[in-house]
């Protein structure tokens, strides 16, 4: 289940918030690595370090790196602080965090009489790559808050847009839910998770993804993006109006996600029990006709709100973020991020 390796810290390749990504070496010779400094310590050159490298010998794409489980040589600090959520529960790395749901937290008193979005637009979508696309579509650009859900990478910090999107102001922070840690923001679920997207970040728009790394196995229910379906159903028990980005691609070689990926058609035409607005975005010719006949499918439970995507290209061009799925850059599935994009722009029309 795990493959184990020692090894040294040879160089700090480079480093983002929570996160660092070192040169390695093993007995097989030289790897990336990367270690979170607030479990773990910080690695420094010469440091002996203990390696779980399933990830890498596996071949993983956004999971391709060996992770560093601990230096064993100069163990970090006991940590001190509030704190009693403990997350990646029961594992060799579960972690103790300040829920901003939990009794000790300034904002439990808000949350805890908190029952409502007040009609706060949520954007779900199924991969972590639609977070930086959708909001490239969003002008004039609110105070959005993103909601990160625990199929994917669990650790926030894992993630580069993420750390760049808050650099830049376009994010007002990451609320970390469920098993997933290391947001701006800790929560116990995507119900509180949404709540304090709301009450503590004072969001406008939230946006709702797992984090980066979807797990599929080519099978109908299989797959991790079946949450997308439950977030719609959380946004609007609480509320809120849920907007669907639908899973687009002109680009995967793979049949079932041609036009409108099976994923969307399953979250939320079987998973999703409430109401939500689905963006179509409005593509041109055969494929376009091919993504509105599916998106019909979605019509039995959902309402379709047709989007245009004239002005979305320049738009995900002045991403600050590289844009990419699967693989696949702006170039080579561009219906992927115009349909995330348009979400983007029809959420901003909701706030009035």
């Amino acid at each position: 289940m795990i493959r184990w390796r020692k090894g040294e810290v040879v160089r700090i390749r480079r480093e983002w918030p929570g996160a660092v990504e070192l040169e390695v070496t093993v007995p097989e010779g030289t790897c990336r690595a990367l270690a979170y400094p607030l479990l773990v310590g910080r690695p420094e050159p010469g440091d002996e370090v203990l390696l779980n490298t399933t990830a890498l010998a596996m071949g993983l794409g956004t999971g391709g790196y060996a992770m560093v489980v601990a230096l064993p040589n100069r163990l970090p600090e006991d940590p001190e602080g509030p704190g009693h959520l403990v997350k990646a529960r029961y594992t060799p790395l579960q972690a103790t965090v300040l829920g901003a749901d939990e009794q000790d937290s300034p904002f439990h008193e808000v949350l805890r009489e908190a029952d409502s979005l007040d009609g706060m637009p949520v954007v779900v979508a199924d991969l972590h790559s639609a977070l930086p696309a959708i909001l490239c579509g969003m002008s004039p650009r609110p105070r959005v808050a993103y909601v990160m859900l625990d199929g994917g990478a669990l650790p926030a910090w894992f993630s580069m847009a993420c750390a760049k999107l808050r650099e830049v102001g376009w994010l007002a922070g990451v609320v970390t839910v469920g098993q997933s840690f290391g947001g701006d923001v800790e929560a116990v679920t995507t119900h509180t998770g949404l709540l304090a997207a709301r009450h503590v970040l004072n969001a406008d728009v939230a946006i709702v993804t797992q984090g980066p790394g979807n797990l599929g196995t080519g099978t109908r229910w299989g797959f991790s993006g079946v949450s997308a379906g439950e977030a719609v159903n959380a946004a609007a028990v609480l509320g809120g109006r849920p907007v669907a980005a639908l899973r687009i691609s002109e680009g995967d070689r793979r049949e079932r996600h041609i036009g409108v990926s099976h994923h969307s058609l399953t979250a939320y035409g079987r998973v999703a029990l409430s109401e939500a607005q689905v963006v179509v975005p409005e593509l041109p010719g055969e494929f376009g006709e091919r993504v509105r006949d599916q998106a019909e499918l979605l019509a039995v439970r959902h309402e379709l709100v047709s989007v245009p995507v004239d002005g979305l290209y320049e738009a995900l061009l002045d991403s600050p973020v590289k844009l990419s799925t699967m693989g696949r850059g702006l170039e080579e599935d561009l219906a992927y991020f115009l349909a995330s994009a348009a979400a983007g722009r029809h959420a901003v029309t909701l706030l009035g």
